[in-house]
Parts: C-alpha cells; structure tokens; sequence
C-alpha cells in the first residue's frame, strides 16, 4: 500500500512538472502572439501612413489616373484612354461603383479596405496550412502571414498605385477554402478569372483533382462575366481582347524589368517579332503542363495550398504580362517544405522571403554576370516554384522528422554569470551556401543603405574632422599629414597604397570566410559571428558620429591619392557619393576587416610564416588609408576597437571557440571543432543518422508528446548535453 500511495506521488509531481511546463509554453505562445499582432498593427499604420502622406499626385496613381476630374471611369470614353488601366473590360465595370467612394475619401477608404483584404488573405492562407499543425503554429500563422504578405513588393506596389491585383488572390484562395460546394467554389475563381484572365488555369487544377463541377462553374463564371462586359462596353472589349491580344499591349512597356513573365524575360534578352512568340508559346506550354501536374500531386498528397500557390506561380509565368503587383502567388509557396536535413528546412522559406520583399539590387551585386538574374529573380522565383523545388510528400519520413542537426558543445566562457543563448549553439557542419550567400549578401546592402544614410551634413562631418586633429595633435600622433605628402613623392608607392586600398578591402576577408567555409565550418561560424557584430557596431559610430576624413578636411592640405581633387563647394563631393558615404570615417572598417583578418589567420593558420603573412594584411591597410588622405590614425583605432568587441560578443554568446568533443565515450575528439575534416564530418553525420533512427522509431511507437521528447533527446544527445 505504502508503494503504491509512493508510486502515486511520484506520477502526481512528474505531472505536476509536466502541467507547468505546458503552462509556460502556453503563455510564451500567448505573449509571442500578442506581439506579432502588435506588429501586424504596426505595419498596416505605416503602410496607409506611407501612402497618404504623399502629395495627391504621387499616391494611388493608378486609382487617380481613373477617378480624376477627366478620369476615364467617369465620362463617356474608353477605359483605355490612360495607359494606366491595365484590367479587363469586367474589371471596369466592377471598379466603377468603387471608385467614386474612394474619391470622396482621398483614398483613405480605399487603402483601408485593400489592408483588409491583405489580413483576410492571410488569415485564410494560415487556415489553409496542411496537416498535421501544431496549436503553436496554428495561433501565430495568421499574424506571421499577414505580416509577410504586407512587407511583400506585390502588397506594397499594390497599395501605392491603387491597384486591385489582391483580389483575385483572395477569390481564388476563398473558393478552394472557404466556399460549401463546388458551385460556389467556382463563381468565385470564375470572378478572379474575369478579372484577370490567365487564373483561370485554376479551373484546369480543378478538373485534374476531381472537381469537375467547380471547374465548369469557374469557366461557365468567366464567360458569364466577360461577356456581360462585352455588351456593356464592346468598344473596350474589342480594345482588350482583340487589338491587345488580351490586354498584352497595355501599361509599360512589356520589355520593362516591371513585366516579370517569360515574355517581359525573353523581350529584355533581345528577342522579338515572330521568333519571341513562338518560343514563348512553347515555353509556356511546357511550364502549364509541368506546374499543373506538380499542383495536382501536391493537391492529391493533401497540400491543397501548395497546390494553389504552384498554380499560381505557373499563371504568373505565362501570362503576357506579369506587373509587380501581380505577383502575390509567389509568397504563397512558402508554405513547401524542401530539404531532409533541419539544417537546410530554412532555406526555401528564405529565398522565397528574401526575393518577395526586397527590391533585386539588394539581393545580388551590380556585376554584369549577374544582371539578367537580378532583373528576372522574382520570375525565377515563380518558375522554381512551379518546375524545380522538390517539394517533400507528407507521406515523406522527413516531413515531420528532417535529420536534426549536429551541434558541438560549448566551453563556457571565463564569464560565467553570463549564460550562453541556446540558440546560438555552434554547428560544426557547413551551413547551406546559398542561404548563407544571400545572408551575407543582403546584410552588406543593409549595411550600405544605413551608411549612406547615416549623415549629419558637411559642417558636423568637419567639425567632428577638427576635433579628432585636435586630439591627435594633443596625443603627438597626427602623422597623416606628412604621411600623405611623402607617398606623394614616390610615385611607384602611391600607386602601391591607392591599388590595396581600393583592392584588398573586400578580397580577404571573402577569400577567409571562403576557405573556412570548406575546410573549417565551424570554425567559419565563429568568425563569420565576430565580423558580422563589428560591422554592426560601425553602423552606430557612423550615424552618431559622421567625420569628415582627412581628404575632404578644407584648409589643411591633404591630397586626394585615390579619388583625385574634390570640390568643397558642391554638396555630393563627386560621383561617389552615390555609392557610399563620404562621412562615414569613424571607425575605419577598412582598418578593422584588415585587423579581424589578420586574427583569424594568426588563431587559425597552422604555420608560422602564414601567421606572420596574415599580419601584413593590416599592417599594409592601417599604411594605406592614413597615407591615402582616407582616414584619421584614430579611425583605426575604432576600427581596432569594434573588431574587439565583434569578437567579445561573440566569446559571450556562444563560449569559448575550441569546442569539448561531440559525445563523451569513443567518440573522436575535436579539440578544434571545426577541424571540418571529411572523415569527422561523416562520423558525425553517421552519429546524426542513428540518433534520428532512434527518434523515429520512439516516435512510431508513442504519441506525439513521445515523439517530441524523444527527438528532443536525440538532438540532445548529438548536442553533447545541455548547457
């Protein structure tokens, strides 16, 4: 009995542990959700701040193009008499009622009511998730998607013209989710396809999937609509359908980088006339065929929204035009899971994101090579979508269970009362290249932006100039004067310091990250981490402290080396200016890159002579830009100063850089974590493997909480223990 009553207590408190741990994820997740929701507030308030804080005849101006004193939905004429109104006849015949409100409310109503259809395609997008989901997920989806989708280009193009491209999304997504019955289901894509004609591809999806009843009300719907707008308007039906094969001939021109289908694409290429239509027809034959038949799979294996956002993709390729604001569908097929490994799970998501919301010159470099992707990227994005990514089935092994990722436990640092964040534990396998390209890529052109931002004027940049050579001259250390002129006189060393300035500044430390990326991954972690909080930290001293360097300094005689002589009494200094920020001096990061290269070749390279070389680099550096014109002495020594802390903060945030060994007993010590030796990386995988095995196979036998817990104890144990 006494056993019993003791076997009781011990059920009662594990339960009892249990229920709290329950208790606190749940309000975790009730706080993350109000917070997100906050943030939802927040965006929308900015989005309709955005737009009705420009002038009258810079906001909505598609809507005002259309409902202006002479506006072409007002008087007797043609709907095509702008070159702005790029709908079908049946959307001016929808628009016209809406339009006179939208008038009298200066487009307050009408951005107000195009934010609301924004949070409902949200919401029915996060209801639409495929199964299994989490109540996690389930409570946060709504306001992460609608947060997404007002970031995205398409919303924010959208809700600057004026334009009604949401709508169809929203009726497509209404009759695939929303709608009781097939009828209903297909008057509403019927509708989105009368207001733009290549959704209706959606009827063919409907068709293959079994749905043959909706997708003859969708078709039935769209020739209903269209002709209804025939009999109103023939002279704009003829205009539309006919004279502009479908509207191909309207807006700008179809070659602009704006029209991002197969048709803008191979205009841009140089191709035309007969030779451009038939490619284009062939091609956009072989994208329905392939896309429809991966939406149907995707539909069939119950990821009926994938399905959708593939179609989607597939309408955004083929049509003849393809306008930024149009281009929603993309952003749905976030919802795809690529990848077996953990590691790689972000990686679509990313991509998907990253091109959605942010313009093509941020996503990658002005480099010739690479210019017909950026000026395409977000039409690659659609045909990957609806061609390419392998999208995992549900009946997949990996869909709930991908390969956990290996991570090496930590030595704490000397700092103790400081606790290490669990998320930033140190993987010591090589993190995705393309993800962590576009990472590096896209935090540069924030960096930038900020740079070229951060500016107080000439006279603050100047007087911060005189007050940083007054120090120097107080400290004896003001040398970048004669510096300057003795380099001047040797023509063969002037050359020497203007090449390694303007050279070896971005070579380096992408020549450092690179082999460590191959040949130390986690190693490359490490400093990728240290590099990446110096040049945070920059960004504060250039916007709070912006310094006019030695060359723009008026009265003190500096020459120029590297740009040549600049004009003091002209604003922008030059042409480069466009590029970068004259002012932002202090701290030099060409200083500090050079310093954080020269640590990392000293801590990591295996031979003496290679530490010695590493130190040249910013020895060759901290010359150049003192001699140059380009830089105080005490602008490298900020530089110096943030590349310290880069390198502290991270020493706080995930520990010491050698690792303890993955597992105690047999296993391989790596005193060096991230020797990223072949053999190691395959012991570990093996090892990942094995634990994932065993996570399954709990998995398979208990409920989900088991299979939680079970995988969280594989990934524990790979980890090396809990910090």
């Amino acid at each position: 009995m006494e056993r019993r009553e003791g076997r009781r207590s011990v059920a009662n408190a594990d339960h009892s542990v249990r229920g709290n741990a329950a208790t606190d994820a749940e309000t975790r997740t009730g706080m993350t959700r109000i917070v997100l929701w906050l943030v939802v507030a927040v965006l929308a308030v900015r989005q309709m701040t955005v737009v009705l804080r420009q002038p009258p005849g810079e906001r909505l101006t598609d809507l005002e193009t259309w409902i202006g004193e002479n506006g072409v939905l007002h008087v007797p004429g043609s709907l095509y008499d702008s070159d702005r109104f790029t709908g079908t006849p049946f959307a001016g015949l929808v628009l016209k009622p809406l339009t006179a409100s939208a008038e009298q409310a200066l487009g307050v109503a009408w951005t107000f009511g195009s934010l609301l259809l924004v949070a409902a395609l949200g919401i029915v997008a996060a209801r639409a998730l495929p199964a299994p989901v989490s109540r996690r997920t389930t409570l946060l989806a709504a306001p992460v998607a609608i947060s997404l989708l007002m970031l995205s280009l398409p919303v924010r193009n959208a809700l600057y013209l004026g334009q009604t491209s949401i709508l169809p999304v929203l009726l497509v997504l209404l009759g695939c989710f929303v709608a009781r019955g097939e009828r209903a289901s297909g008057i509403l894509i019927g509708i989105a396809a009368a207001l733009q004609p290549t959704v209706l591809l959606f009827a063919a999806l409907l068709w293959l999937t079994g749905r043959r009843r909706a997708a003859a009300t969708s078709g039935a719907t769209f020739a209903v609509g269209t002709a209804v707008a025939w009999a109103a308007l023939p002279h704009d039906s003829w205009t539309y359908w006919v004279h502009h094969v479908a509207g191909a001939g309207l807006g700008e021109r179809p070659d602009s980088l704006a029209n991002q289908s197969l048709h803008g694409a191979l205009l841009r290429f140089g191709l035309e006339g007969p030779v451009e239509i038939v490619l284009f027809l062939v091609l956009a034959a072989a994208v329905v065929l392939l896309g429809l038949r991966r939406a149907v799979r995707y539909a069939q294996d119950g990821q009926l929204l994938l399905a959708v956002a593939v179609t989607g993709c597939v309408v955004v390729a083929v049509s003849p035009t393809a306008w930024q604001h149009q281009l929603l569908w993309v952003l749905l097929a976030v919802v795809g899971r690529v990848g077996k490994r953990a590691a790689d799970r972000l990686v679509w998501p990313a991509v998907v994101v990253l091109v959605i919301t942010l313009p093509g010159k941020m996503l990658l470099p002005n480099i010739g090579a690479l210019l017909p992707v950026r000026d395409n990227v977000l039409l690659l994005a659609a045909l990957g979508a609806a061609c390419a990514a392998p999208f995992l089935s549900r009946t997949s092994t990996y869909w709930q269970q991908p390969i956990p990722t290996v991570y090496a436990k930590p030595v704490a640092s000397r700092w103790r009362r400081v606790p290490l964040l669990p998320f930033w534990r140190r993987v010591l396998s090589r993190p995705n290249l393309l993800l962590e390209l576009l990472l590096i890529r896209v935090v540069y052109s924030a960096y930038a932006q900020v740079r070229l931002a951060a500016t107080a004027g000439r006279a603050t940049a100047e007087e911060h100039g005189r007050q940083i050579h007054s120090i120097e001259q107080w400290l004896h250390i003001d040398i970048e004067h004669w510096a300057n002129h003795a380099v001047v006189k040797i023509n063969w060393l002037r050359e020497f310091f203007d090449y390694y300035y303007s050279t070896f500044h971005f070579i380096v430390p992408l020549t450092i990250l690179g082999v460590l990326y191959a040949r130390r991954p986690a190693d490359y972690r490490w400093a990728r981490s240290s590099i990446g909080f110096a040049t945070l930290l920059a960004l504060v001293g250039f916007w709070l402290y912006p310094l006019a360097p030695p060359r723009l300094m008026p009265g003190l005689g500096f020459i120029d080396t590297v740009h040549g002589v600049q004009d003091f009494a002209k604003p922008d200094y030059g042409t480069l200016t466009t590029l970068t920020n004259q002012y932002a001096a202090m701290p030099s990061l060409h200083f500090g890159w050079s310093l954080w290269c020269g640590v990392v070749i000293v801590v990591l390279a295996p031979k003496m002579w290679m530490k010695a070389l590493g130190l040249l680099h910013p020895l060759f550096t901290v010359s150049a830009i003192v001699a140059t014109g380009n830089h105080w002495v005490l602008d490298a020594v900020g530089g110096a100063l943030v590349v310290s802390m880069g390198f502290g903060l991270t020493y706080l945030l995930s520990g010491r850089r050698a690792l303890q060994p993955v597992t105690a007993g047999n296993a391989k010590p790596h005193a060096e974590a991230g020797a990223g030796k072949e053999d190691a990386e395959a012991d570990m995988g093996a090892r990942a493997a094995e634990a994932d095995t065993g996570a399954r196979a709990a998995a398979d036998s208990g409920t989900e909480g088991a299979e939680k817990g079970a995988d969280e104890k594989a990934v524990g144990e790979m980890a090396g223990g809990k910090q």
